[in-house]
């Protein structure tokens, strides 16, 4: 029978790599906590603002012919759905997704009021004001 003794050395890495390893597992789990929470906050600012567009009112010029508000936020949605791996923030949405289309390469424009403007910067703007109205909601609180 052979006998062999265990090293109070490697005993001691033994137990440094165990803790090692489960500080790193740790590490990786807040920072996926993390990243899902960005991701869930990106994509419920991108719904308000697809929310937004819904209820301007305004028309949306896309390919040479007009859209109605609705219309442009739910073909706007099907673009998020499908490009969505490329987006990681709302501004990566307007500025990728949002103004002008990957079948032509034209670029959308908004119309409100009869005042025609690129899509591209009324969505920006229109983020700014959604982010505005949020922290004057989040402060009243």
């Amino acid at each position: 029978m052979i006998v062999q003794k265990t090293r109070p050395a490697l005993a001691g890495r033994t137990t440094f790599r165990n803790v090692l390893c489960a500080v790193v597992l740790a590490c990786s789990l807040v920072l996926s906590y993390g990243l899902l929470a960005n991701e869930s906050h990106v994509e419920a600012e991108i719904n308000a603002l697809l929310e937004v567009v819904a209820k301007s009112g305004c028309d949306f010029q896309r390919n040479g012919s007009l859209h109605a508000s609705p219309d442009a936020a739910e073909h706007l949605a099907l673009k998020y759905s499908r490009g969505q791996r490329y987006v990681e923030t709302t501004e990566n949405f307007i500025d990728r997704l949002a103004t002008k289309s990957s079948w032509s390469g034209r670029s959308y424009a908004v119309i409100c009021d009869g005042v025609e403007t690129a899509s591209g910067p009324w969505l920006h703007a229109q983020l700014l004001e959604l982010r505005h109205s949020t922290l004057k909601t989040e402060q009243a609180q």
